[in-house]
């Protein structure tokens, strides 16, 4: 592709001396599984997100399924999450022998309505899931207020969302969160708000490793043991396991990888920041499409346009001719999904955006010109 979704080597080669002198450090160590880096990465981004614990695990997936085990979620709970997000979120869920119960997502910002999680409370109900899909933070002033209503509990789902914070300003907002709870959230990175928070550093996200990686950050000590206890074999020392865990360790190697990209994430979410504000100045008077709505805090892990008409597959396949990569996140709702088949009423949100969103590339590195070329092409294929 001539201007792929993603480029990695770009950032590989601006970051290159600093990189591979850090990946030969830990080489010369020895010290390859939860070594002092793993510490010192943990310790670093818990000062950044302003939480009192982060726990390197060795996934995304695995940040979420011990994050449930670890607010004693299992058999004959649910958990409300949104149907729209990639199958960790509710395969999560179903792995701790829960039951994963789909709320639809608002149209502006392709999140969780925190309306459509009342709705699916029952008895049942254990706890809510949302996902800050592409980086825009979910509403969680209003989120936590049902949270706190109902005694439930609250994951969130940061995967695609480092260093997002919720600034209030949710799309949509109509004020049907407390002026209180909203204020004594603001300005907080997402991860950090509700009970435990959950993410990925799968090479493709804001902040990317070179392999699997995840980490769980909440601000209560007995979550924070437990969470480390599950990591290790359900251990807190060698030979003495008190329960059944999982082998969720985070490399040394990427965890020194990380703490050099971690000094550049900030600068980082700007500039996708400010590719966002170019495409949306340079797209949003097509009247197709629908470029995203901007809040303050989102990330912008993807930039996601909605395609009108029934126009997207065709509109994909023309960026490809012109050798323009983009990608649809998520084609079909969680709940659709042959391994939940028959079991869900579809969303009717969620699956009308399933046909029509189309993520085109966006990274720190993205130059003007080519962000402009991408928005000529889709201009000219509706000309």
């Amino acid at each position: 592709m001539k201007i792929p979704i993603l480029d990695l080597q770009l950032q590989y080669q601006q970051l290159k001396s600093e990189i591979d002198g850090a990946i030969a450090l830990v080489l010369e160590s020895t010290q390859f599984v939860l070594g002092p880096e793993v510490q010192k990465l943990e310790q670093e981004i818990a000062s950044f997100l302003g939480v009192n614990h982060a726990i390197g695990v060795n996934s995304g997936t695995d940040a979420l399924l011990i994050a449930l085990r670890a607010l004693n979620i299992g058999e004959g709970d649910e958990v409300i999450t949104t149907s729209f997000s990639f199958y960790a979120t509710a395969e999560s869920i179903s792995l701790v022998g829960a039951k994963p119960i789909f709320a639809d997502i608002e149209e502006d910002s392709f999140n969780i309505n925190p309306e459509s999680i009342k709705e699916k409370i029952t008895p049942k109900t254990k706890a809510i899931l949302p996902v800050h899909l592409y980086g825009q933070p979910a509403k969680m002033a209003q989120i936590k207020e049902i949270a706190e209503e109902y005694g439930l509990k609250i994951i969130e789902d940061c995967a695609q969302a480092f260093g997002a914070k919720y600034y209030g300003d949710c799309l949509g907002c109509e004020q049907k969160c407390s002026d209180a709870q909203r204020n004594s959230i603001e300005g907080k990175y997402v991860g950090g708000i509700g009970d435990i928070g959950a993410f990925s550093f799968y090479p493709t996200k804001n902040l990317g490793a070179y392999g699997d990686g995840g980490m769980i950050t909440t601000n209560d000590d007995d979550i924070a043991e437990l969470a480390r206890m599950l990591r290790v074999h359900g251990a807190k020392k060698n030979y003495h396991n008190e329960m059944l865990g999982y082998n969720s360790r985070l490399d040394s190697i990427q965890a020194t990888i990380l703490r050099v990209k971690l000094n550049y994430i900030k600068d980082w979410n700007q500039a996708r920041q400010n590719i966002a504000r170019k495409y949306n100045q340079l797209l949003g008077n097509l009247k197709s499409i629908v470029v995203p709505s901007f809040s303050d805090g989102h990330v912008f892990h993807q930039y996601t346009i909605r395609v009108d008409n029934g126009r997207r597959d065709e509109l994909k396949a023309y960026l490809a001719d012109k050798g323009i990569g983009s990608m649809i996140y998520y084609p079909i709702p969680q709940d659709q999904l042959p391994v939940y088949k028959g079991q869900y009423t579809p969303n009717p949100i969620s699956t009308q955006l399933a046909y029509e969103v189309l993520s085109l590339p966006i990274y720190p590195e993205l130059s003007e010109d080519k962000v402009q070329e991408v928005a000529n092409a889709i201009i000219s294929f509706y000309d």
